[in-house]
């Protein structure tokens, strides 16, 4: 019994450090591709978003005086789901100073998917469907230093082009309205 524990826990500990090292290069490796790079997104009414990456900036073009969330998720993810209402009325408040920008990290997803997502969960910002959803989360996900296999929802704040803070996972309300008021001076 006690080789099979031992057995099982050299093969879970090697599983989990040749992990770790891909990880690594595959951030250095996202770091290198996307440096300087631009992303072009499209909602489901065909608006079109710019994103351009200096250094570690991410500027959405028109809304350089904004503080924007990317909210990188998927549509069949709960803690996603259960945050869009939140989501929306963020927005909602802070119409004036945010943008949520929510970027689904899942290919080949059609719109009306995305528009089902959208109405089912309450989900009333915008939301890109484009093929450089991925390359810009990985992007984000890498200069937020969170690694290519971050959980989801990953919600990052920028202000100006440049990061204010991050969350990983299921984070309450008022925590992100709290920070939303520190970026805006309240």
């Amino acid at each position: 019994m006690l080789k099979k524990a031992l057995f099982l826990g050299t093969i879970t500990f090697s599983l989990l450090f040749h992990g770790c090292s891909d990880s690594v290069q595959e951030t250095e490796e996202v770091n290198s591709m996307v440096s300087g790079t631009n992303f072009k997104l499209t909602d489901t009414k065909s608006n079109i978003f710019n994103v351009e990456k200096k250094g570690n900036d991410f500027i959405l073009k028109g809304y350089e005086d904004k503080i924007v969330i990317y909210d990188i998720f998927a549509t069949w993810c709960p803690p996603c789901r259960a945050a869009a209402p939140s989501l929306t009325r963020l927005q909602n408040e802070f119409a004036k100073d945010l943008l949520i920008l929510g970027i689904t990290i899942e290919e080949d997803i059609s719109n009306a998917d995305i528009l089902a997502y959208k109405t089912k969960y309450g989900a009333d910002y915008t939301i890109v469907n484009s093929k450089d959803n991925v390359p810009l989360s990985r992007s984000i996900a890498s200069t937020i230093k969170v690694g290519q296999r971050f959980p989801i929802p990953l919600m990052v704040m920028y202000k100006n082009g440049q990061y204010v803070t991050h969350y990983v996972g299921a984070i309450p309300e008022e925590m992100i309205i709290s920070d939303i008021k520190k970026a805006i001076g309240q």
